[in-house]
């Protein structure tokens, strides 16, 4: 039957390669009698002679070992005599698989079994731990920030109740008549106001410093995975689409119908597995990216803990240090003398003497029950 190429052009080149200390070369064959016409490789191991020389790539047809011709002879045959001396496969069923394998990996694996979806999965992958770790520093940082955040609102709502407290004072100060006692309130209430701006610019010196790193340095890390994780969905892609063809092939050898595609040389087959090739190189190229990057992060993430809780003292500590400096010079303003009579002798004037006896008597009786007054309402 004549080769079915599907529009593919086929040119021929010789590899030498030599084999290591085991006899081989770093190759897997398929395909041979007696349903395909045609031997060829189907994956290329790494640090192998083969993928050190690279000129040999998956879904090649082998024609001959050293010099004598294989066409048509049994991949065990050919194996043992090895050991004695592109974007056309990018098809709309990998679009699909590949689509599956994004909506799978957000599943749990028994939900995924019991739909029937078949996906391809990584084993042994060193990156899961990695991203765990990425997941974990971001849920830390998260509560950290909210804990701190909650802190630094209870700090921003007492530098509020400062400045209220000031403006108080400062109120006081300008309706007192002394002028003692309006300096006093004046000043006292000038510090407070002055402690609520020291505290609020500490405060958002923190706030800014906290956000670099879950602002800038997780989400370009997660920008980086995104991409990753779509060369690793299309490298799945191709792998359930290789075990599904060899699922066919089996199944009609054990009916003893020989497919068409394989007695046409396979040539879907190789193109699948040129294809797995070029994107598994494409993935190891950015896990290796995002490896690095994880671990960069992890390692900022381990120096940004302590330093941004030594930052955050620190501030808290200057800030106490300036709130202290500011308010040092209000000491000894206290006690100060007050004018409160003017407007209770101006009343005893106007109410008349019998109004002033039966005020004597009340605050003698106030002073008898040994009953305590405010003297003085700031309200």
């Amino acid at each position: 039957m004549e080769e079915d190429r599907l529009g593919m052009n086929v040119s021929g080149d010789v590899a030498e390669l030599e084999k290591d200390d085991k006899g081989l070369i770093g190759i897997s064959i398929g395909g041979g009698a007696p349903y395909s016409p045609c031997l060829y490789v189907v994956q290329i191991f790494d640090n192998s002679p083969a993928a050190k020389d690279g000129r040999i790539k998956a879904g090649d047809e082998i024609f001959s070992v050293n010099g004598i011709p294989v066409k048509g002879e049994k991949k065990t045959a050919v194996a043992a005599m090895i050991k004695k001396a592109g974007k056309e496969g990018y098809t709309l069923d990998i679009s699909l698989k590949k689509m599956k394998h994004r909506v799978v990996e957000s599943m749990n694996a028994d939900t995924a079994d019991a739909l029937g979806l078949s996906r391809a999965i990584l084993c042994n992958d060193p990156l899961v731990k990695k991203l765990n770790r990425l997941q974990h520093s971001t849920t830390v940082y998260k509560k950290l920030i909210e804990h701190m955040t909650a802190l630094i609102n209870s700090l921003y709502h007492v530098a509020r109740s400062q400045k209220e407290f000031g403006d108080l004072f400062c109120e006081i100060a300008t309706r007192e008549s002394f002028s003692s006692a309006n300096k006093t309130f004046g000043i006292f209430g000038e510090a407070h106001r002055s402690i609520e701006k020291q505290t609020v610019k500490s405060l958002h010196a923190i706030i800014r410093d906290l956000n670099i790193f879950v602002e800038k340095a997780i989400p370009d890390t997660r920008l980086t995975l995104k991409k990753y994780l779509d060369v690793k969905f299309e490298y799945l892609s191709f792998c359930l689409k290789l075990k599904e063809m060899d699922d066919e092939e089996i199944q009609s050898s054990s009916i003893g119908e020989p497919l068409y595609r394989v007695e046409t040389g396979n040539y879907e087959y190789r193109l699948m597995l040129r294809c797995r090739q070029e994107s598994r190189m494409k993935f190891i190229k950015w896990r290796n990216d995002v490896m690095i990057k994880l671990e960069l992060l992890d390692q900022k993430h381990v120096q940004d803990i302590g330093s941004q809780l030594s930052t955050f003292v620190r501030l808290m500590l200057t800030t106490y240090d300036n709130c202290r400096t500011i308010i040092e010079p209000t000491k000894g303003l206290f006690p100060i003398e007050v004018d409160l009579y003017d407007e209770e002798e101006n009343n005893q004037v106007s109410s008349g003497p019998s109004e002033v006896q039966n005020d004597n008597f009340a605050d003698e009786s106030v002073v008898a029950d040994g009953r305590e007054e405010n003297l003085l309402d700031l309200a």
